[in-house]
């Protein structure tokens, strides 16, 4: 188990723990919740061992092998498969030694990496990894391309499968669908619930929190507080405690002024004195109570609008998508979309990763022009336009305060003061410089700068990917509140359930009106998904009007006859290969079956096992070369049949 008791720990100069003991049983599921900057990546980072607490004690189990999702992706031009497979690094040891193992080494040598290999799954390693980035949202024709070329979101969705890959005892998930979508999200529950070890996991999503952790953790006042139960619990307890704590202070205020009184009363009086003295030492003996602090802190007031016009924004006959810049053809995203935002809507965007939503988005908020049709903005439109990289145009350098007097310089400075108060941002944190500030803090005030000018359409881009619980519910609150218009982007189940009214739908290119709430949109992406298993069919319900029928058919037959002719050397081949691995395979079986006989390890029979097991090594090598080159010219097959 891990057990920390008394440990304090500090980054810099600020206090994250003090004095604070708990425990982790093994095979735990553990969700970590507090405010943004209370400690918690640090706390995994201690864990890790990357970070040494400052007092106390902390002991967990040395032979516990520990899992978590890198930040960095440090090898951006290794194929996505590949990367996953290197999160087993005692596999991939082996493996290089093994190649590094001459034929003609010692066979025992060579029996020993083998049997060993064995042991580490290598001969199933890239299917689990195939499978881990398959439930991710990645299709197989991204298994090899290099991790460079993904987005940001899609570089830490391969971190998380590489992370998965390790064989862990403790595996640690520092918000780990901060860039799923919603299918990606419940494939990760599912996975989660079948993982043997120890889970800790820092989430701000409380919906994924209640279907996966069984404990809570929570981060309050320097102290860490375990609370048993799912996140719902939880906050059941948490609320209970607090109303118990603030029932003893007022209990404590009345006893107070009761001594005080008495005090005041009779000190100066001789007979009294005695009694009067030990009033006193009572009253200083006595633990102050702090009164009921509400733990958020954070009152977000968005401003209202000035004007609302209506409707606000349309596009009609819009083709949404990419110029190229070259000869390259357009890259079209949406076609044909017409569609209104009325004064007051509040929508909720969904579709899955790569479906277009952020496109969309970026379009209405006018920062990508459209390939054909045309956007109508109202007179009087003011967009408040959330990116997801909307942290990267923050100055680092420059302060809340700074960054609001660059928009609003005739304001005076206590006014822009206490509009940075209600984002959380007082006294000495409004003057700070912004670089230090956890990702959740720079998030809030990215929003406080957009809505600064009163925006009445806010087109939010996953918003809440860096808030803690407390300022997510703060902005749910304000959103609620919120008399202009919304468009929302989010994964945040609860967010999109607290904040819009409707929502729209991207699915195959195309974007309509989505009948149901959350829970039907769950239905249908299982629906969907089922159905893109199956098919890959086309739609074949364009009607041929073309005059000389005969030519048309003509011209299909010469292209089915050329795609026979270029797709014949492949099915060759991969018939060739085919056949190759079933030889193989039912080589390496009847040598495993020898291997599973009892008197196979005996010392009369040395000779064989060294030599069975080399020959199960040069098969295994064999095998492993033929599904590669099985795997290359399937996917040069569906190149071919997609072309």
């Amino acid at each position: 188990m891990i057990r920390a008791e008394n440990i304090t720990l500090r980054r810099g100069s600020k206090l994250l723990l003090d004095n604070a003991s708990f425990v982790v049983h093994p095979g735990e599921c553990i969700g970590v919740v507090g405010p943004n900057g209370a400690g918690k990546t640090s706390l995994f980072a201690v864990l890790s061992g990357q970070l040494e607490i400052d007092a106390g004690m902390l002991s967990m189990p040395t032979d516990w092998r520990i899992a978590r999702v890198e930040q960095i992706i440090g090898e951006p031009l290794r194929p996505a498969c590949e990367f996953v497979m290197d999160g087993d690094s005692h596999l991939r040891a082996l493996q290089e030694k093994r190649r590094q193992t001459d034929e003609n080494s010692d066979g025992t040598q060579i029996a020993e990496l083998e049997t060993a290999l064995v042991e580490a799954g290598a001969y199933s390693a890239q299917a689990r990894a195939e499978q881990l980035l398959s439930g991710l949202g990645f299709a197989k024709s991204a298994w090899m391309r290099p991790v460079g070329e993904f987005s940001g979101g899609w570089q830490m969705r391969v971190a998380l499968a590489r992370a998965l890959m390790a064989p862990s005892d403790l595996l640690l998930l520092d918000e780990p669908t901060n860039h799923l979508d919603l299918d990606a999200m419940l494939w990760l529950e599912r996975w989660m619930a079948s993982y043997p070890g120890t889970i800790l996991v820092i989430s701000h999503d409380t919906a994924f929190l209640e279907s996966t952790a069984q404990h809570i953790l929570h981060f309050e006042d320097q102290q860490l507080n375990r609370y048993r139960g799912g996140y719902q619990a939880f906050i059941e307890q948490h609320a209970e405690k607090l109303r118990q704590h603030q029932q003893a202070h007022v209990r404590q205020q009345q006893e107070t002024a009761r001594l005080q009184q008495f005090i005041d009363r009779f000190r100066a009086k001789a007979t009294k004195a005695r009694q009067a003295q030990s009033r006193i030492k009572a009253l200083a003996r006595m633990q102050t109570l702090e009164p009921l602090r509400q733990q958020r802190g954070i009152d977000i007031q968005l401003p209202q609008p000035d004007a609302m016009p209506d409707p606000l924004l349309s596009l009609r006959g819009a083709t949404i998508g990419y110029r190229q810049t070259n000869s390259a053809a357009d890259i079209i995203v949406l076609p044909g979309i017409d569609l209104t935002v009325r004064g007051a809507d509040r929508i909720g965007i969904l579709g899955v990763n790569g479906a277009g939503k952020s496109s969309l988005i970026k379009t209405l908020a006018g920062e990508l022009d459209l390939i054909s049709g045309s956007r109508q903005p109202a007179k009087g439109l003011k967009i408040g336009y959330f990116a997801q990289q909307q942290l990267d145009m923050l100055d680092l350098q420059a302060s809340p305060l700074q960054h609001l007097l660059r928009i609003a310089p005739d304001t005076p400075e206590q006014a822009l003061r206490s509009y940075l108060g209600s984002f959380g941002f007082s006294g000495d944190m409004a003057t700070q410089v912004v670089e230090p500030f956890s990702g959740g803090e720079k998030a809030r005030l990215a929003l406080s700068l957009i809505v600064w000018q009163k925006p009445n359409l806010l087109l939010l881009d996953e918003p809440s990917n860096h808030l803690d619980v407390d300022t997510r519910e703060a902005l749910a609150d304000a959103l609620t509140t919120y008399e202009g218009s919304v468009l929302l982007v989010s994964h945040d189940r609860h967010l999109l359930r607290t904040t819009v009214d409707r929502f729209w739908i991207i699915a195959d290119n195309q974007l309509t009106e989505f009948d149901g709430d959350l829970d039907d949109y769950r239905a249908w992406l299982q629906r969907y998904h089922a159905s893109q298993r199956q098919n890959h069919q086309t739609d074949a319900t364009t009607a041929t009007t073309a005059p000389d029928r005969r030519e048309q058919r003509r011209q299909e037959a010469q292209e089915r006859q050329e795609l026979a002719r270029r797709r014949r050397p492949l099915d060759t081949e991969i018939a060739r290969l085919e056949n190759a691995m079933q030889s193989c395979t039912h080589s390496l079986e009847a040598l495993e079956q020898r291997m599973a006989h009892p008197d196979f390890y005996t010392d009369d029979n040395q000779d064989e096992r060294v030599r069975v097991m080399a020959e199960h090594g040069k098969l295994a090598k064999a095998q492993q070369s033929l599904e590669e080159a099985w795997l290359a010219q399937q996917e040069a097959l569906e190149a071919l049949l997609n072309d």
